[in-house]
Protein backbone atom coordinates (compact mmCIF):
# COMPACT_ATOMS: atom_id res chain seq x y z
CA UNK A 1 0.00 0.00 0.00
CA UNK A 2 0.94 3.74 -0.75
CA UNK A 3 1.07 5.72 1.69
CA UNK A 4 0.97 9.38 0.01
CA UNK A 5 2.47 12.78 1.74
CA UNK A 6 2.75 15.83 0.42
CA UNK A 7 5.79 18.62 0.31
CA UNK A 8 4.73 20.41 4.19
CA UNK A 9 3.79 16.75 5.85
CA UNK A 10 7.73 15.43 4.36
CA UNK A 11 9.01 18.32 5.29
CA UNK A 12 7.47 18.54 9.15
CA UNK A 13 8.25 14.75 9.52
CA UNK A 14 11.73 14.96 8.54
CA UNK A 15 12.17 18.42 10.57
CA UNK A 16 11.00 17.12 13.68
CA UNK A 17 12.79 14.07 13.52
CA UNK A 18 15.84 15.57 13.07
CA UNK A 19 15.05 17.49 16.40
CA UNK A 20 14.58 13.85 18.24
CA UNK A 21 17.87 12.77 16.65
CA UNK A 22 19.88 15.90 17.75
CA UNK A 23 18.45 15.33 21.23
CA UNK A 24 19.31 11.98 21.70
CA UNK A 25 17.78 11.42 24.45
CA UNK A 26 14.49 9.69 23.60
CA UNK A 27 13.41 5.88 24.16
CA UNK A 28 12.50 6.05 20.40
CA UNK A 29 15.79 7.11 18.46
CA UNK A 30 16.34 4.26 16.81
CA UNK A 31 12.78 4.42 15.36
CA UNK A 32 12.73 7.96 14.51
CA UNK A 33 16.44 7.36 12.63
CA UNK A 34 14.79 4.39 10.82
CA UNK A 35 12.02 6.35 9.49
CA UNK A 36 14.71 9.67 8.44
CA UNK A 37 15.35 7.94 4.92
CA UNK A 38 11.66 6.99 3.85
CA UNK A 39 10.89 10.29 4.24
CA UNK A 40 11.47 11.75 0.64
CA UNK A 41 8.29 11.06 -0.88
CA UNK A 42 5.04 8.71 -0.97
CA UNK A 43 5.68 5.84 1.27
CA UNK A 44 5.59 2.15 0.34
CA UNK A 45 4.19 0.07 3.00
CA UNK A 46 4.43 -3.89 2.29
CA UNK A 47 2.92 -5.49 5.25
CA UNK A 48 1.52 -4.94 8.58
CA UNK A 49 4.34 -4.97 10.88
CA UNK A 50 6.06 -1.98 8.51
CA UNK A 51 2.59 0.02 9.20
CA UNK A 52 2.98 -0.36 12.98
CA UNK A 53 6.90 0.77 12.69
CA UNK A 54 5.94 3.64 10.56
CA UNK A 55 2.93 4.37 12.53
CA UNK A 56 4.96 4.17 15.88
CA UNK A 57 7.52 6.23 14.61
CA UNK A 58 4.65 8.77 13.72
CA UNK A 59 3.04 8.88 16.39
CA UNK A 60 6.23 9.27 18.71
CA UNK A 61 6.86 12.56 16.77
CA UNK A 62 3.17 13.84 16.80
CA UNK A 63 3.37 13.36 20.61
CA UNK A 64 7.00 15.41 20.64
CA UNK A 65 6.07 18.41 18.35
CA UNK A 66 2.75 18.61 21.12
CA UNK A 67 5.05 19.35 23.70
CA UNK A 68 7.32 21.42 22.13
CA UNK A 69 4.25 23.53 20.97
CA UNK A 70 3.43 23.16 24.03
CA UNK A 71 6.33 24.65 25.67
CA UNK A 72 6.80 27.71 23.22
CA UNK A 73 3.54 29.08 23.95
CA UNK A 74 3.87 28.92 27.63
CA UNK A 75 7.04 30.20 26.96
CA UNK A 76 6.29 33.02 24.38
CA UNK A 77 2.50 33.57 23.49
CA UNK A 78 0.37 31.66 20.95
CA UNK A 79 1.62 34.33 18.30
CA UNK A 80 5.02 33.53 18.79
CA UNK A 81 6.36 32.93 14.92
CA UNK A 82 8.31 29.58 16.59
CA UNK A 83 5.27 28.76 18.07
CA UNK A 84 3.44 28.99 15.06
CA UNK A 85 5.63 27.30 12.52
CA UNK A 86 5.54 24.15 15.48
CA UNK A 87 1.65 24.22 14.91
CA UNK A 88 1.67 23.75 11.52
CA UNK A 89 4.50 20.93 11.72
CA UNK A 90 2.33 19.58 14.14
CA UNK A 91 -1.00 19.46 12.07
CA UNK A 92 1.40 18.19 8.88
CA UNK A 93 2.27 15.11 10.81
CA UNK A 94 -0.91 14.70 12.91
CA UNK A 95 -2.91 14.68 9.40
CA UNK A 96 -0.23 11.81 8.71
CA UNK A 97 -0.40 10.07 11.33
CA UNK A 98 -4.31 9.62 11.01
CA UNK A 99 -3.94 8.13 7.37
CA UNK A 100 -1.22 5.48 9.00
CA UNK A 101 -4.18 4.76 11.40
CA UNK A 102 -6.85 4.44 8.61
CA UNK A 103 -4.23 2.32 6.51
CA UNK A 104 -3.58 -0.14 9.89
CA UNK A 105 -6.96 -0.72 10.54
CA UNK A 106 -7.63 -1.74 6.59
CA UNK A 107 -4.45 -4.09 6.85
CA UNK A 108 -6.14 -5.32 9.93
CA UNK A 109 -9.37 -6.12 8.16
CA UNK A 110 -8.04 -7.63 5.51
CA UNK A 111 -5.66 -10.18 7.55
CA UNK A 112 -8.77 -10.62 9.89
CA UNK A 113 -10.76 -11.35 6.29
CA UNK A 114 -8.12 -13.94 5.34
CA UNK A 115 -7.42 -15.74 8.01
CA UNK A 116 -6.57 -13.80 11.54
CA UNK A 117 -3.36 -13.58 13.03
CA UNK A 118 -1.25 -16.25 11.53
CA UNK A 119 -1.99 -14.74 7.81
CA UNK A 120 -0.25 -11.92 8.95
CA UNK A 121 3.08 -13.38 9.28
CA UNK A 122 3.96 -13.56 5.29
CA UNK A 123 1.17 -11.64 4.21
CA UNK A 124 1.92 -8.47 1.85
CA UNK A 125 0.29 -5.51 0.54
CA UNK A 126 1.22 -4.56 -2.82
CA UNK A 127 1.26 -1.11 -3.92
Amino acid sequence: MILHCNFEELRALAAASELIVADGQSESLVMVEQLLPRLTGDMSIETLPDQRRVQKAVHFIVGDLHRRLDERIIEAHPADEEAVALFFDYGHSRSVLHRLELMGAEMEAIVELIGGGAAAAGMTFPD
